[in-house]
């Protein structure tokens, strides 16, 4: 199965893309969805950040304060690097148990930090969902009720836009309507499919 790996900044529009392609019957396979279920209560990845973040990390259920830990590692390098060393091992290994199960010709696979990991997932493309940067701060103040300057350190501690798109293999430019934007991802999927298909037949 062709695996198609889906990423962008934050505010680019990668849950909208991910829509747009089930839609199709594309299998999604989300990363950040995973994350959210490795850090619910009794979960070992919550245990691992209370551990090393402090119990500060964590609501009076027990739950993970998500707005606590973000900022905490937004603004330290070496405790977003720990964050990441807890988590991504753990995303990456059920992401695969995730794609085993699947039957598709192809699939997404949607990792905000896909290109950013030491140790990514290997995918067989790379779709990078685009858009200037003063749109991803708009979006995102907007919908997540975060200051500008907030969403500038985010934006910051991602991997630059221009070195993004050096890595991609296909694009989605996600600044005008929504109709062309499900354009795009139409034409990208009967790209995958027939790019799947000619695998498929050469194997």
């Amino acid at each position: 199965m062709l695996k198609i790996g889906l990423t962008g900044g934050i505010g680019s529009g990668k849950s909208t893309v991910c829509r747009l392609f089930a839609e199709f019957g594309v299998p999604i396979v989300d990363a950040d969805l995973i994350a959210r279920q490795l850090v619910e209560p009794g979960q070992a990845a919550l245990s691992m950040i209370a551990r090393f973040f402090g119990q500060q990390m964590l609501n009076q259920d027990g739950s993970l304060n998500r707005a606590r830990l973000r900022d905490a590692v937004f603004t330290d390098a070496d405790k977003k690097r720990e964050l990441d060393g807890i988590m991504h091992p753990l995303v990456y290994a059920q992401i695969a148990a995730e794609v085993n199960t699947l039957t598709a010709d192809y699939c997404i696979i949607a990792v905000p930090l896909l290109l950013e990991s030491k140790n990514p997932y290997v995918v067989d493309r790379v779709l990078v969902i685009d858009c200037p940067v003063d749109v991803q701060i708009a979006r995102v103040t907007a919908r997540d009720k975060l200051t500008r300057q907030q969403v500038q350190a985010i934006i910051d501690s991602q991997m630059s836009r221009p070195e993004r798109l050096s890595k991609a293999d296909d694009v989605i430019e996600n600044i005008a309507g929504p109709e062309q934007l499900a354009e795009q991802v139409k034409r990208l999927h009967n790209s995958y499919t027939l790019l799947a298909t000619v695998r498929t037949q050469s194997a």
